[in-house]
């Protein structure tokens, strides 16, 4: 593949300097627009970002095959940049200042987001950043296609603590111990007091990327919960959610029990692990590949033929998951941003962008908010079923507004808006 694409990268590069001895033609006015896609192929990340670069070169060629963006077609850029934080930040200095692409679609974790940000505002260019994060953060060149805490976190918590989620009373935050799960639990410790969850009815774990030992920490949590209706809110990101759910399962702590709700758990994680023992656990999403509508059954009926038909691993069991589908509509709605502002020019697209809609896998018309960048997204909150697919037990009625910057942290008053 890397031979391919620098056989390709040459020839366009035979080409624009071509079209620039035939009378100055700039780079803009080649063939193709390049796209670039920034995700970890290799390392801690692969098991969850390697389906994200699958899915955005599945939605090029369809594209593509529907005459493209500007009658040009999209050429991908592809880049890996192994799950190593500052990496990120020199691949995306390369796809920018080298490769010249037109928009960039990428990152998993918040570390790999706010590597690459300073990148982006100085070279003016623009993030597609399609995983739920931490908030706490509003970038003119970022448009966020994942959930806000208060379209994923805040829901899936109230959930717990409701009669049909168990009621629960304590709460233990597990997660990797990076900004995302850290400020995400900041935000959730707030909103627990806020409700008058006490102190002490609050455990914080965290442990390091590719942590695979989780005896004593399940151990600790079936412990915590002999004081009162426990939950479990996970924010373990990467391969690290093997090992976790397996020892769970060893430790015979069921959902009925100890309830875990995920926020970075969806069917692409799930197809390494034996799901018996996860029965009845949680997952907080705005999409499942289980939802049932006529777009949904096209955008799995297309994943499943493209995974065939680019013999991709394990092609038979491909699945779709949230960030996937946030991947698909974002790289849509860059294509009609463009074909609005009728340029791939940075400022124009992020003009063209405000107020776009794309009718999406979810089951509903989802609305890029024009004031905060971020995607109006439903709600829903899914079991875990013995086929590694979720059965949605909750969701919104409607898309909900994303608020980046939480309520529930003091002095975020009137910072909602660009």
């Amino acid at each position: 593949m890397q031979t391919r694409r620098t056989f390709v990268a040459t020839l366009s590069q035979i080409a624009a300097g071509a079209a620039l001895m035939m009378g100055g033609v700039s780079a803009q006015a080649a063939d193709t627009i390049k796209i670039g896609i920034l995700h970890s192929l290799s390392g801690t990340m692969a098991i969850s970002e390697t389906s994200l670069k699958d899915v955005a070169l599945m939605t090029i060629d369809e594209i593509n095959a529907n005459g493209g963006v500007m009658g040009k077609k999209l050429e991908a850029v592809v880049v890996d940049p192994a799950s190593n934080w500052p990496l990120f930040a020199e691949k995306a200095r390369q796809l920018i200042a080298n490769d010249k692409v037109a928009a960039v679609f990428g990152c998993w974790t918040s570390v790999s987001r706010k590597s690459v940000l300073p990148v982006f505002k100085e070279l003016n260019s623009v993030l597609f950043y399609p995983v739920q994060y931490e908030g706490e953060e509003l970038e003119k060149n970022v448009f966020y296609t994942g959930a806000a805490p208060n379209q994923q976190a805040i829901p899936a918590v109230e959930y717990l603590m409701s009669k049909d989620g168990g009621a629960a009373k304590r709460f233990v935050l597990l997660g990797t111990d990076y900004v995302y799960p850290r400020t995400t639990n900041k935000i959730l410790r707030a909103f627990l007091k806020s409700k008058g969850v006490k102190e002490s009815d609050i455990d914080e774990v965290y442990t390091p990327f590719g942590h695979s030992d989780y005896q004593t920490i399940v151990a600790n949590i079936k412990k915590f919960s002999a004081g009162g209706k426990t939950a479990v809110i996970s924010t373990i990101n990467g391969d690290s959610n093997v090992p976790f759910y397996k020892e769970l399962g060893n430790a015979g702590l069921k959902a009925t029990d100890v309830p875990v709700v995920a926020f970075s758990v969806g069917e692409e994680e799930l197809r390494g692990v034996d799901t018996k023992p996860l029965l009845g656990h949680l997952a907080a999403w705005n999409y499942f590949e289980s939802v049932k509508n006529p777009v949904n059954t096209e955008f799995i009926k297309k994943w499943k033929a493209y995974a065939v038909a680019k013999k991709l691993p394990n092609a038979n069991t491909v699945v779709t998951n949230d960030p996937m589908e946030a991947t698909y509509v974002g790289i849509h709605m860059w294509k009609q941003a463009v074909e609005k502002a009728k340029s791939t020019d940075t400022d124009k697209v992020i003009a063209a962008m405000g107020g776009q809609t794309f009718k999406a896998p979810s089951g509903f018309t989802l609305t890029m908010d024009p004031t905060n960048h971020h995607l109006q997204k439903p709600v829903m909150i899914g079991e875990i079923k013995g086929d590694g697919q979720f059965n949605v037990v909750w969701k919104t009625k409607a898309p909900v507004r994303a608020q980046p910057w939480s309520p529930f942290i003091k002095g975020n008053e009137g910072k909602q808006q660009m």
